[in-house]
């Protein structure tokens, strides 16, 4: 088990805080960049680096779920079959797809 290590900042009077230097390095912060503050219902908050990389909530639950699902019920997850994976790739045939290029605007 790794020890916690806590550490205290100010509020100012406009409602601003400086991060402690342990916390600047743990989280690899530099000037300018972004942090990001999550709620829990439980009132603790999490201080973590925001990525540029934007977080879909609804589908981070999804995956949340279904993690706890395989976890608590592994005889669940079965490998598809062979047909299966015959089928998908018949029905996705010769479509090619650039994940890179953006959608169209009606998409």
């Amino acid at each position: 088990m790794t020890a916690t290590l806590t550490v205290e900042s100010t509020l100012t009077d406009s409602y601003q805080i400086t991060l402690p230097e342990s916390v600047r390095s743990t989280l690899h912060l530099r000037k300018r960049d972004k942090i990001r503050f999550s709620l829990q219902p439980d009132g603790k908050v999490i201080l973590t680096r925001a990525d540029d990389i934007e977080v879909d909530p609804v589908l981070e639950q999804f995956l949340s779920f279904l993690a706890k699902d395989v976890a608590e019920h592994p005889r669940h997850v079965h490998a598809l079959s062979s047909s299966l994976v015959k089928r998908v790739q018949s029905l996705a045939g010769d479509v090619e797809i650039n994940l890179e290029s953006p959608l169209p605007d009606k998409d």
